[in-house]
């Protein structure tokens, strides 16, 4: 693009209102960090991203601190709705269905939202991404044992709950994160599908077995 075309291109921006460019920026912000780390994300950084110039972005946030903070809130937020919209989802006559359409349901959340989750699994050391995602996860657990407890006394009458329970849910909150990792891996041919059925097989079979 040459500079004349930039520069026009740069002068429209700001008609479509920070309301209504929030989102944008945000999805800016996440594809940055995703490639380069939370630390990459910068005003300009976020405005050469989007062929904007910085003042475009700034009337959307105050400064980077903002900037982050709303991504960071907003993917926390949408990883925990959708993984409790996936726990909720399990249904069927018997275990083994609940837990394969649970987890074929979480599957395809992960694949409608690639880049919130490989941020979620990034090596990135920011104590604000840690944090987030941490008080995320905490929910997610609180959450999961309030479904799963009633589930397994009322499928199997799993005895000795209060001890097994924080190991179950350790257990079950690891293999969510290994079937998405493994949906998310460049080489990998499963389908939400295909590898929510396995999961959900498996997960059945280990927490009978409990």
């Amino acid at each position: 693009m040459n500079t004349s075309t930039e520069t026009t291109a740069k002068a429209r921006a700001p008609h479509l209102g920070p309301e209504r460019r929030r989102p944008f920026v945000l999805d800016a912000a996440l594809e940055i960090a995703v490639a380069s780390g939370i630390g990459a994300v910068t005003i300009g950084a976020v405005a050469d991203h989007m062929n904007v110039t910085r003042p475009v972005v700034y009337k959307c946030y105050g400064d980077r601190i903002e900037l982050i903070q709303a991504l960071l809130q907003r993917e926390g937020t949408l990883l925990l709705d959708g993984l409790l919209h996936a726990m909720h989802s399990a249904a069927g006559k018997e275990p083994e269905d609940a837990w394969v359409t649970g987890f074929i349901s979480l599957l395809r959340f992960v694949e409608s939202r690639p880049g919130s989750w490989r941020l979620l699994f990034s090596a990135d050391p920011d104590p604000a991404l840690a944090t987030r995602f941490t008080m995320a996860r905490q929910a997610l657990a609180y959450h999961a044992t309030g479904w799963i407890r009633p589930a397994l006394e009322a499928w199997w009458g799993t005895p000795d709950l209060d001890k097994k329970m924080p190991m179950l849910i350790e257990f079950f909150m690891s293999s969510c994160e290994a079937a998405a990792k493994t949906l998310l891996d460049s080489e990998s041919t499963w389908t939400p599908e295909e590898l929510g059925a396995l999961y959900g097989r498996m997960i059945c079979r280990a927490f009978e077995a409990a």
